[in-house]
């Protein structure tokens, strides 16, 4: 049968980089594709290259064994190819026929023909289970609504192959489940997927088959009945990845962490945070799990001090820290903190790798002295910090923005744990990297708990959760809702604690 893609030998390159090289990968119809690989494997290059975004330096792609130029996104949907970003492409104050709509818009007596695209979303909407109202405003609907008008936009521009970029990123575990059984529609009723994950479960439980790409080649091809998980983090990373930890032996360590009855506004003078009270003692790991958006960004501010709390206080071993700065909570509380967005709060893209690794030490001896910079002392804390955290850069003088996600994340993750600390605060502390730097960053976290500090963790992946933790609070509609023993806890009940259902 002839594919309904086919990609034959399609290479990209940068200067002193292999973004793909000679990539041969094929999809057939009503097939869902698993495509893996580390950050930084090619797996964004080519799905670009397939939708138009980015053009192949050699190599071809046929559409229906017919060879296609795909010199844009426009040219990629009129070849039947939609995508569906893991960040939506939707105008939030708008209804999702006029997002829909955008252009592809319906035109009747040189109006917008509203009323013609609303049927036609209700149609697709029904025949492809996707439960979407037409009239909803976008900023009303749940994470999960959203990405179901983003599949429906792919559908009502007639895809036929549709590349969903790691669709559950942001979804809780029963969100997932629904997004599970409309990819499993799609493909009954003939539509064919390429599936971008770093989720190797999810892999397992919905791929037909499986292409892993390594260092911009393709490493091997894989079908779920006859492989693993394990096989698969392998093939990815090209060694054996561990990703189960011990729970801490005994927790009886002083209180480090306490915040009382904290309560903050969100950017636009809502209630984010509401009255939240939690302990975090010496020794342990307690997660906080929730669906992305339930006050967890700004409960993290609060605690390392970058946004003012509106009540309640937080202390760090005994000391007072309500309402100070981000220095203070640094120094006077000794507490580290990895950021959820480490481009906007963990490093400087345009700064080397050495001077980010000294970014909140360096007025400090040995790296300054009366004001004057150390730069020997600052080279050599960065040569020794790149090889004990295995930051993959070409030299320390590399401008930290060239290095890829994994590897930025390391940098921040050395900077950090280069210093003495009574607390760690790790958000989203493995987001959008690859498997063997998750494993990696892992490890690192439960050895500063069996140090004895205090760690809390912030995360919107469950896995992440249940495999870290010692105790685990969810935060729902920025409120904690349940507190759970780690040998309590289960997928089903957090994802229940997640949606308000509980």
């Amino acid at each position: 049968m002839t594919p309904v893609l086919d990609i034959r030998g399609v290479s990209k390159y940068y200067p002193g980089v292999i973004a793909n090289e000679d990539i041969d990968l094929t999809l057939h119809k009503g097939e869902i594709l698993a495509l893996l690989g580390e950050n930084g494997a090619g797996k964004s290059t080519l799905m670009n290259i397939v939708y138009g975004l980015q053009q192949p330096d050699t190599g071809n792609i046929y559409i229906n064994g017919k060879v296609v130029s795909l010199a844009s996104p426009r040219d990629a949907i009129a070849h039947g190819i939609g995508m569906v970003h893991q960040h939506f492409q939707l105008v939030p104050d708008i209804s999702v026929t006029e997002n829909i709509m955008l252009g592809a818009e319906s035109i009747r007596h040189g109006l917008l023909d509203r009323k013609k695209a609303a049927q036609r979303i209700k149609e697709l909407s029904q025949r492809y289970g996707l439960d979407v109202d037409p009239a909803a405003i976008i900023e009303d609907l749940s994470v999960g609504e959203r990405q179901r008008v983003e599949i429906v936009k792919t559908l009502y521009r007639d895809a036929e192959i549709l590349i969903l970029d790691e669709p559950s990123a942001v979804l809780t575990p029963q969100e997932v489940d629904g997004l599970f059984s409309i990819m499993q529609r799609l493909r009954e009723l003939g539509k064919s997927m390429i599936f971008i994950t770093h989720k190797l479960k999810e892999v397992m439980h919905i791929a037909d088959r499986i292409t892993v790409l390594r260092n911009g080649r393709v490493a091997g091809n894989a079908q779920p009945v006859t492989t693993s998980e394990k096989s698969l983090a392998t093939l990815m990373v090209g060694r054996e990845v561990d990703l189960t930890f011990e729970p801490a032996a005994n927790v009886s360590g002083n209180l480090i962490l306490n915040a009382q009855n904290v309560s903050a506004l969100d950017d636009t003078g809502h209630l984010a945070v509401d009255s939240v009270s939690l302990q975090v003692c010496a020794g342990e790991i307690v997660g906080i799990a929730g669906v992305q958006g339930n006050g967890q960004s700004e409960l993290v501010e609060v605690l390392t001090g970058l946004r003012r709390s509106h009540s309640g206080t937080v202390e760090i071993d005994g000391t007072d820290l309500t309402h100070q700065s981000p220095r203070e909570f640094t120094e006077r509380g000794e507490s580290c903190h990895i950021p959820e967005d480490r481009h906007l709060h963990a490093m400087v893209a345009d700064y080397s790798v050495a001077d980010n690794l000294v970014l909140n030490t360096y007025r400090n001896a040995p790296f300054s002295h009366n004001g004057v910079v150390n730069r020997p002392a600052i080279r050599a804390q960065a040569d020794s910090l790149v090889q004990a955290f295995d930051v993959r850069t070409p030299d320390i003088n590399t401008p930290s923005g060239s290095l890829s996600g994994g590897n930025q994340q390391k940098m921040v993750v050395a900077r950090e744990f280069s210093r003495p600390s009574k607390l760690l605060i790790a958000a989203q502390p493995t987001r959008g990297i690859d498997v063997g730097s998750i494993e990696f960053i892992h490890r690192r976290i439960v050895a500063k708990r069996d140090e004895g500090v205090a760690v809390l963790l912030i995360s919107a992946e469950l896995d992440e959760v249940l495999s870290l933790s010692d105790r685990i609070l969810v935060m729902y509609k920025g409120r904690i809702v349940a507190e759970v023993v780690r040998e309590e806890a289960t997928r089903e009940q957090l994802g229940l604690y997640m949606a308000g259902a509980k």
